[in-house]
């Protein structure tokens, strides 16, 4: 769009230009759509529409729930014959209503009071954030589309997206994340003012990971989210905000999001609870314009239908009882507890691999990402030599759009050793580059 056509006040989207054929042929399942208007009637409505199995025919009763505080919460018999049952695709109304509220009181979008149609914010609960990704990808990616993203990133994504058939464009970045000089250089070689014309190649779609990216460790800068954004703003992409590190940034106050600065509705946000309640209750949430949200929900329709009731009921009783404050109270103990971690990985390093390898602190996540020294490939390295020593990390290859290419990186975690074996790993990694060297 020309300049002319934008202001602080937010462009009017065109969300249909950047949907792919499947996704724009997707239809809401009558039944689903049944089944939510039954959840949402007064108990007078008699239902002989539903496939709903009889909850009465299912094994269990009740459960009950002990917190770390020895605080506890139950579900009773009906709580439970709900926790088993069907439930919207969207998400159970409750735990999409507290993290609707969660998402306006930590990243004010300005989308939030926009009408549905302009893409106002909307919110679906995900089987994880990973879900919500691959269905995001899947209603935007078509074969040869450019995709840009920052590599080294998330191996999950590139798994996604490398089958989608697409071109992925490597953007440089450092550790404070995407470089926007390196972006406008990429998008030079497109016209801004041609980007809707039939046929044209320019990316539509911008994929990063804003806060303590896996597995660099780095994070945005407000004044770099600032500029990438007017960049998706001037050649109209769509950004995709992959931050499930967003509750594990080590300093306050935290950066704002890209979210908190969407004027147009132009981010879909994904978040995860995996790193701060449960990994295995695989919980993650996708926020962005409705009706590019509308249309993930469609394809959970099609495909997991839902994600579990009983994990969904399970979170949002606890969130529900915490409230807030109380959640956010929580986080800050998870913080503190990576921090301290974090702390121990870069002491170890500075003990044993400062002669041998250079590394930038990481701000926010869970880790530290290595670059050795006089090795040009780590692959051998750490899958054999290491493997031998006893000591796993990974193999910096598995980062980049190819794989195959030399990498002298490892990407080391910090979230389940102790100090203790942290050292111990770096001691038996120190011998190996030298060895190696």
């Amino acid at each position: 769009m020309s300049s002319s056509n934008r202001s602080s006040s937010g462009t009017t989207m065109n969300y249909s230009r950047f949907l792919t054929a499947v996704s724009a042929a997707r239809k809401p399942s009558p039944i689903r759509l049944l089944t939510e208007i039954q959840q949402r009637s007064p108990p007078s409505m008699i239902s002989l529409a539903g496939g709903a199995p009889n909850p009465n025919t299912f094994p269990f009763r009740s459960a009950s729930f002990t917190m770390n505080d020895g605080s506890t919460f139950s579900f009773d018999e009906s709580l439970m014959k709900r926790a088993l049952q069907y439930s919207a695709s969207s998400g159970i109304p409750e735990l999409v209503a507290w993290m609707k509220k969660l998402q306006r009181d930590l990243h004010n979008p300005p989308s939030a009071s926009y009408s549905p149609e302009r893409g106002q914010m909307d919110l679906c609960v995900t089987t994880g954030s990973q879900e919500g990704l691959c269905k995001v990808f899947e209603m935007l990616v078509n074969p040869g589309d450019n995709v840009l993203l920052d590599a080294p990133t998330y191996s999950g994504t590139l798994a996604a997206l490398q089958p989608l058939g697409c071109n992925l464009v490597n953007v440089a970045s450092d550790e404070h994340g995407m470089v926007p000089a390196a972006l406008k250089e990429v998008l030079s070689r497109w016209d801004p003012a041609e980007v809707h014309q039939p046929g044209s190649t320019a990316p539509r779609l911008l994929y990063t990971i804003p806060n303590g990216g896996n597995p660099t460790g780095a994070s945005m800068t407000t004044q770099r989210k600032q500029e990438v954004y007017e960049l998706a703003r001037l050649y109209d992409m769509l950004i995709i905000e992959d931050d499930p590190y967003f509750f594990l940034q080590f300093d306050k106050p935290w950066a704002p999001s890209l979210l908190s600065m969407d004027v147009d509705s132009r981010i879909i946000r994904t978040d995860s609870f995996s790193k701060i309640l449960s990994s295995g209750l695989r919980i993650g949430f996708v926020t962005g314009p409705a009706p590019l949200v509308k249309r993930v929900e469609l394809h959970i329709q099609a495909s997991t239908m839902h994600t579990s009731t009983f994990t969904q009921l399970m979170v949002s009783e606890l969130v529900h009882s915490w409230g807030q404050e109380g959640f956010l109270k929580h986080i800050d103990g998870v913080i503190e507890f990576y921090s301290k971690q974090r702390d121990a990985m870069l002491s170890s390093a500075d003990k044993w691999l400062k002669d041998v390898a250079e590394w930038h602190a990481p701000s926010a996540g869970m880790f530290l990402w290595i670059k050795l020294k006089g090795i040009a490939d780590t692959q051998q390295l750490i899958m054999e030599k290491a493997i031998e020593k006893e000591v796993l990390m990974v193999p910096g290859g598995v980062f980049m759009i190819d794989s195959s290419k030399p990498c002298p990186y490892v990407r080391a975690a910090f979230s389940l050793a102790t100090p203790q074996q942290i050292d111990e790993a770096f001691r038996r990694l120190s011998l190996l580059i030298r060895e190696a060297q």
